[in-house]
Order: C-alpha cells, then structure tokens, then sequence
C-alpha cells in the first residue's frame, strides 16, 4: 500500500469538493458543492444554533463512559434504513447493557430510537450537512465514519477528504460530540498522522476499523483474534498519539473486545455481530455477552448489585 502524504492539502477551487469525477465514480455520495437551495441552507443553520445551544449540556453526559474507559457502542449500519431491523439493534443495545447506540444518519430513525431508549445515540454519515436535522430529532453524537460499505462499492476515503468533512462539521455544529473514523485502507503510520491531525480539527473521539480486511485463516477463538488483529493494532498505535478518547470498531467479539481495552482504547464498537442476526433476542444475547466481557454488568446495573448483597 503506498505511504499516503497528509500534509498535501485539498484542490481549493471549493472548500466543498472532496472527491474528484475522474477518479471516483460514486461522487455522488458525498455532495461536491453545496446545495443550491436557500431554504436548505436557512433549515441548516437555525438547525446549527438550536442544536449548539443544547449540545453541551449533553456531551458531558455521552463522553462520560469514554472518560471512564468502559464505553460499548452497537451499530446497525450507515446505510441500514430498516427500521425492523434499526429497532431491534436498539432495543438490543438498551437491555443488554451497551453504553450508545449508533444508526444511520435519518431523522425518522432517530426518533425511532428516541422512543425506544435512554441511550446516547449516535448517528453515521459522510456528509456533514445531514447531521443536524438528526441532531434535532435527539441525535447527541455524530459519526464520520462507517465506511465498509463505501468499500464494497469501490470508494476510499483519503486523509484530505477525511479532514475536510471534519472541518465541515465542527463549522456546522461546533459543540456536538463529534467522532470520526480512520480508515483501515492507510497505512498504521498514516493512520496515526490522521488521528493526530483530526485531534487538532476538534474531533471529540478517534474510531477505528480494519474487520474487512481481515481473512482468519483459523475458526473459533483464533480466527476471533485475527479477525481484530488490524483495529487492534490501531487503536494501540493511535492511543498512544492522541489525549481524545479512541474507539475501537469493526471485527470485534465477546473474545476480543477486551482485547481492545487493555491495547488503549476507551471503548468499543460493534457492528455485525450483532445486526446481522435475525432474532432480537439472540441480539440482546450477544451484547450482553459483549458488555459482560467488558465488566459492564457491575457498573450498569448498580440496583442488581445491591439486591444480591442483599440476599447474602
């Protein structure tokens, strides 16, 4: 993989163009000017103020778990609009013991989830000018990131487009909990060059991945560890770069999430082991099993404790 240079800035013939026509067709996810209608932009920036003057009485409240080193984020996915399946990853994240919830970038899905859970809910997209109609529907943190399934398309994320949608954001909504993934498709040197870059731009949390690219060559507890070996080695390389709090994601178990703790990071992200099953009951399984590798149980259900203290 070639060494990526971040110190190469943007072409600045727009401060909204992030990816050029030639060389990546799927331009069209990623908005290369902005919108031309004013009614849009009015929404976005009286969306801007309502969401700034309520988001830092919240970001205490959602980087609380981070700061405490025990933070298990579940995901239903960027592009997943089910709202079955949305509802059941939330429903799963809130009684199995998860700290956040993290759904697609859709204002209706939100307040799906509002409805469903106390939880902090994040919510995922590569284009900053969504957030914050999802901010107003009771978003409290946002997501650059989830890129997986912009890889199985055929679209990477350079480190200029990465700092340029950061950029984007922290103008739009300058005070919500802001997280932002690294791409895996860097090299380790490059990723930490970025988390570091990122950490000055005002991101609030550094996530990583690196699942997809991994191919276990062995089943069960093995194949387990390589399949996280990439965002491991991450998230140890990138903790020890950066103050902010780093999320480890993509390709992690019950077996490995721990793992990630003990290598630097604040907390966790899961993603397809648990919204690709089909049962909400064996979702909220998994995350329980999840939350209890992390020791969540002790610190989330404090009236359980006390009751069986009570017993003895």
């Amino acid at each position: 993989m070639a060494h990526l240079s971040l110190l190469t800035p943007a072409p600045s013939s727009s401060p909204h163009v992030l990816i050029q026509h030639k060389s990546h067709p799927f331009l069209h996810f990623c908005p290369s000017t902005p919108s031309p209608s004013s009614n849009r932009k009015a929404s976005i920036s009286l969306t801007t103020t309502r969401a700034s003057l309520s988001s830092s009485n919240t970001k205490a409240t959602v980087l609380k778990e981070f700061h405490n080193g025990r933070a298990l984020k579940i995901i239903s996915g960027l592009h997943n609009l089910n709202k079955e399946n949305v509802a059941s990853v939330v429903t799963a994240a809130d009684q199995g013991g998860a700290t956040h919830v993290d759904i697609a970038c859709d204002p209706e899905l939100v307040k799906l989830a509002v409805s469903l859970t106390s939880l902090p809910i994040c919510v995922s997209s590569v284009d900053p000018e969504a957030f914050p109609v999802a901010v107003e529907a009771g978003a409290q943190m946002v997501e650059i990131g989830n890129y997986d399934s912009f890889y199985e398309m055929g679209r990477l994320f350079s480190p200029e487009q990465i700092l340029e949608l950061t950029k984007e954001t922290r103008r739009i909504l300058p005070s919500v909990t802001l997280s932002v993934t690294v791409p895996h498709t860097l090299s380790l040197p490059d990723q930490v060059k970025l988390a570091e870059l990122l950490e000055q731009e005002g991101a609030d949390i550094i996530q990583t991945e690196g699942g997809k690219s991994s191919n276990p060559s062995k089943p069960g507890v093995l194949g387990l560890i390589e399949k996280a070996t990439p965002t491991l080695a991450a998230a140890y390389s990138i903790s020890r770069a950066v103050q902010i709090p780093v999320m480890c994601s993509s390709g992690l178990s019950a077996v490995t999430a721990p793992m990630a703790l003990t290598a630097g990071a604040a907390g966790v992200g899961v993603g397809s082991a648990v919204n690709k099953l089909n049962d909400v009951v064996a979702m909220i399984a998994q995350v329980k099993s999840i939350a209890d590798s992390l020791k969540l149980s002790t610190s989330y259900f404090p009236q359980e404790k006390e009751m069986g203290a009570l017993k003895h």
